[in-house]
């Protein structure tokens, strides 16, 4: 089918969105009420970081005003240095903290969470690219909150695939890993990772453990067609992942990657509606859609 929307491959043939003022379905609302301020403090008292915060989400003062938040291990300077993301990159300070995953714990339990999400930095400078404390985190969280619900949005760990079993085997309820982009944009966007190393990736956890809910994200408007992004969708659905979210890139600084277009929100229903036709259980589609947005609804429409 034939879409109305013209997604260019060549982008540079129309005005940057630079150019033009945000659309009005970007506007985000200010929130920074009570619940906002306490989970704010929360984290600073406990020392922990968010990716909320890092790689500043423009959905971050509704979900704190709404006491969730991803929580962000393994330190705050990332490994890699990719073209979309805030998070700062370079070389870490020094080796995992390891009472970290019980200060997760104690902030989730203080939270009153009964949905953890729990991602990270790269950190190609450790051997297991930190997936013992990725399940060291899972194990405490479950002993301190009983019943709480756990996601993970882990890195690739450049394939170790005997880190991914650690994760694994620590039982997460959703395993998250994203795709991010197209192939075609791959080496532009995601520096040190790998398109199909990424698919296996989603393809061992739901061999490995099929009752886990599996999960992947990716970002629209750095010059990707709608046949690029309906063929990676298909990609991904063939590994039996469970969710996919698709969100509108957002340029951090004037440093990162530009905003190639806005992507209309007609046009993500309609990838929603060819994701679900794929056989994905639940697509959460739209501009300001992040990979842990709506995450607890998410993982419930794919259990249901």
């Amino acid at each position: 089918m034939a879409s109305p929307f013209p997604i260019l491959s060549n982008a540079s043939a129309v005005p940057p969105p630079s150019a033009h003022p945000r659309p009005a379905w970007l506007r985000v609302k200010y929130f920074g009420g009570p619940n906002y301020q306490d989970l704010k403090r929360i984290m600073r008292t406990l020392d922990l970081h968010t990716v909320c915060e890092s790689a500043r989400c423009p959905n971050m003062g509704e979900c704190w005003e709404h006491r969730t938040a991803t929580f962000m291990i393994l330190g705050n300077i990332c490994t890699r240095a990719c073209g979309f993301c805030a998070v700062p990159s370079g070389k870490p300070l020094g080796p995992p903290e390891e009472d970290e995953p019980e200060r997760v714990a104690e902030a989730v339990e203080k939270m009153g969470l009964r949905y953890a999400v729990v991602t990270s930095v790269n950190r190609d400078d450790q051997t297991d690219g930190g997936a013992t404390i990725f399940a060291r985190t899972i194990e405490e969280i479950r002993r301190r909150v009983a019943g709480c619900r756990i996601e993970v949005l882990i890195p690739d760990f450049r394939g170790d695939w005997s880190a991914l079993e650690t994760v694994i085997a620590a039982h997460p309820d959703v395993l998250n890993h994203n795709m991010e982009t197209v192939p075609r944009l791959y080496r532009r966007v995601r520096k040190g990772a790998d398109y199909e190393r990424s698919l296996e990736l989603l393809r061992r956890v739901r061999e490995q453990a099929p009752q886990m809910a599996t999960k992947t994200g990716m970002m629209l408007g750095l010059g990707e067609t709608r046949e690029e992004v309906l063929s990676a969708m298909q990609d991904i659905a063939a590994q039996g992942t469970h969710i996919l979210t698709l969100g509108q890139y957002l340029q951090p600084t004037p440093e990162h990657l530009p905003i190639e277009r806005y992507v209309h929100p007609e046009e993500f229903a309609e990838f929603k509606q060819q994701g679900e036709k794929m056989g994905l259980k639940h697509v959460e589609a739209g501009p300001l859609v992040r990979s842990s947005y709506h995450a607890f609804e998410q993982e419930e429409a794919a259990r249901s």
